[in-house]
């Protein structure tokens, strides 16, 4: 007896049978009209480049001056560690562990479980780890918000700007730029395919 495979809407639970858009297009459900897929070109290829090249510009962001401020001779150079550092030494360890948190261990925790799941498809390597992989990199994703950090500094540099020499570090430089991988990181991942080419080679290397 054939088995009958069918997809289930995240949304309603509506249960479909399992759409192939092509590039470009979408599929959504018809009866919430949540999307369901939308298929990008080489998503594999592109996430792992992209995971790859997060993980080498996450080091410098974190660790390299963003701004350095000049008063009255004196200059103070700030990196993101050491924002989290001061803030928590303000006793203001709320903010200073969302900042952690959204702006240092989730966006590396994105970067790496990318980074694991693309490589193990990419070179077709199959791991028993690659679901769990996956659930994480799908939750996490949602917690990691550099923009908001983003947001935050220009805010601070617009106000300081009047009040002290600001001078830019490569820092700051490496943070945009990650900023922009990781955007790009997250429109290149197509889950649907992801989980599909999961399922697929770890049937094909089961005992």
């Amino acid at each position: 007896m054939s088995r009958i495979e069918l997809d289930a809407c995240a949304q309603c639970d509506l249960l479909l049978n399992p759409a192939r858009p092509a590039v470009g297009d979408n599929a959504r459900c018809p009866r919430c009209g949540y999307l369901l897929q939308r298929p990008r070109k080489q998503s594999i290829e592109r996430t792992f480049a992209l995971s790859a090249a997060g993980l080498i510009l996450i080091l410098p962001a974190n660790l390299l001056p963003l701004v350095g401020i000049k008063v009255l001779g004196n200059t103070r150079d700030g990196t993101l560690w050491s924002g989290v550092v001061t803030l928590y030494q303000e006793d203001m360890w709320a903010v200073a562990i969302l900042v952690f948190l959204s702006s240092i261990l989730f966006p590396l925790a994105n970067i790496v479980l990318s980074l694991l799941v693309s490589g193990h498809l990419y070179f077709r390597k199959p791991n028993r780890f690659l679901p769990r992989w996956m659930r994480w990199l799908q939750h996490i994703e949602e917690w990691a918000m550099l923009e908001v950090y983003t947001l935050g500094i220009i805010v601070a540099c617009v106000k300081l700007a009047s009040m002290a020499e600001l001078r830019f570090g490569f820092g700051l430089y490496a943070f945009v730029t990650l900023l922009i991988v990781n955007a790009m990181l997250a429109s290149s991942l197509d889950q649907y395919l992801f989980w599909r080419r999961i399922e697929q080679l770890n049937h094909s290397h089961a005992p």
